[in-house]
């Protein structure tokens, strides 16, 4: 048989285990089941941008049950106004097409399971809750954590907030919070609204707050147009910041270009760069100077594929967020802390915060900036059952 339909034996076997061993990983995962469980948790603080608001975690709870019965657990974050999924497209895709083509493979057989999945179009977020449940399961199966797997660099990552559209005193008001209570000392900034009467202000007004003791960046969620973009970076080329990510609409191509070449700043592609293939196209067009890596889109397996791209290219990158909860920061932390170059910048790993509960047994902690990789095997997560059916939606 191919690698394609290759039986649960191929990957033990490739890996030189003696028979009695294969016999044993073969047994504990083999994949038997996948849930996709809807559930909703409330925002205390909405989260508002360029491309849309999030009131709740409407998100999707993706687990891998094995034959050894180990539970592989990840989290599916929709984002219907950048990738077209909602929280029942990826329940359909998951029950309806993936769980038909895993079910019976080894959780071992990535690739395999990889090629299956590539054969449907999109459905990035249902595609990378499956393979980050797959990189659980056999981190727990070996007794290794999955920031271990991936390259075992660090334990805990600095951490980046990101401030929603506001007024620019409620935005002073809410970094002084975090940098008081949590110790966070980098913020991303929304913009894409008005860049002269308000954007611009709100950046202004937080640097004047706290001036050299914090690092800022904007983030635009392609709100502006690059010659908006070019005004405004100019107006703020004071304010020493980081980066500028996605200002300009993703398909404006000789616009980001052209931004790009005039930015006083690095720009990081985004929603732009979501694939192996974007990210050498928005890099080698010359539209971005660094990429956003976001595990809620491409998983360990391609985030690590476009992590090198990017080190071989001497491109930086930041470790994004989707919005996630904890489960889904947890993913972030776990992947971010692993390497040496995704651990260089804060990670935007905090806006589980601004949520009123999440399914974490024991939750995740952030204290002065930084955020510790789960420990146990696997990436260490217990979900808290009796919260989970409290917040499912499916029952």
């Amino acid at each position: 048989m191919t690698a394609l339909h290759g039986t649960i034996a191929d990957a033990p076997a490739a890996a030189g285990l003696t028979d009695d061993a294969q016999r044993d990983v073969v047994g504990d995962l083999e994949i038997t089941a996948i849930e996709a469980i809807p559930f909703s948790i409330p925002y205390t603080k909405p989260l508002a941008f360029a491309s849309g608001s999030v009131h709740a975690a409407d998100h999707v709870l993706v687990r891998v049950h094995t034959a050894g019965g180990l539970v592989g657990t990840a989290e599916a974050p929709p984002r219907p106004f950048t990738y077209g999924e909602t929280q029942g497209s990826i329940i359909a895709v998951v029950d309806g097409i993936f769980a038909g083509q895993i079910i019976g493979t080894s959780a071992l057989a990535r690739e395999a399971i990889h090629a299956r999945m590539h054969r449907t179009v999109g459905n990035p977020t249902a595609k990378a809750a499956i393979d980050m449940a797959l990189w659980d399961v056999i981190g727990q199966r070996f007794g290794v954590s999955v920031t271990e797997l991936l390259g075992g660099y660090g334990t805990s990552m600095r951490v980046s907030h990101m401030l929603g559209f506001d007024d620019p005193q409620a935005m002073v008001t809410e970094a002084t919070r975090m940098r008081e209570t949590y110790g966070i000392s980098t913020f991303k900034i929304k913009v894409g609204r008005n860049p002269f009467t308000l954007d611009v202000a709100v950046c202004r007004a937080l640097r004047e707050a706290f001036g050299d003791e914090v690092e800022l960046y904007v983030d635009g969620n392609r709100g502006w147009s690059p010659a908006d973009a070019e005004r405004a970076m100019y107006q703020m080329a004071d304010l020493d910041l980081l980066f500028a990510e996605e200002l300009c609409p993703a398909d404006d191509v000789l616009g980001r270009r052209r931004h790009t070449r005039t930015s006083s700043v690095p720009v990081i592609a985004d929603e732009s760069a979501t694939t192996p293939g974007e990210v050498t196209r928005e890099l080698l067009g010359g539209s971005a100077d660094a990429i956003s890596i976001k595990t809620a889109r491409t998983g360990f397996t391609t985030s690590q594929r476009i992590l090198h791209q990017c080190e071989g290219m001497g491109v930086e990158v930041v470790m994004g967020n989707q919005i996630d909860g904890q489960i889904g920061t947890a993913c972030s932390v776990a992947f971010g802390a692993a390497h040496g170059h995704t651990s260089r910048r804060a990670g935007e790993l905090s806006n589980f915060l601004d949520m009123s509960d999440d399914l974490l047994a024991e939750p995740l902690t952030i204290s002065g900036g930084i955020l510790p990789v789960r420990t146990g095997p696997g990436l260490g997560l217990v979900i808290d059952e009796d919260k989970l059916a409290h917040y499912r939606t499916d029952t």
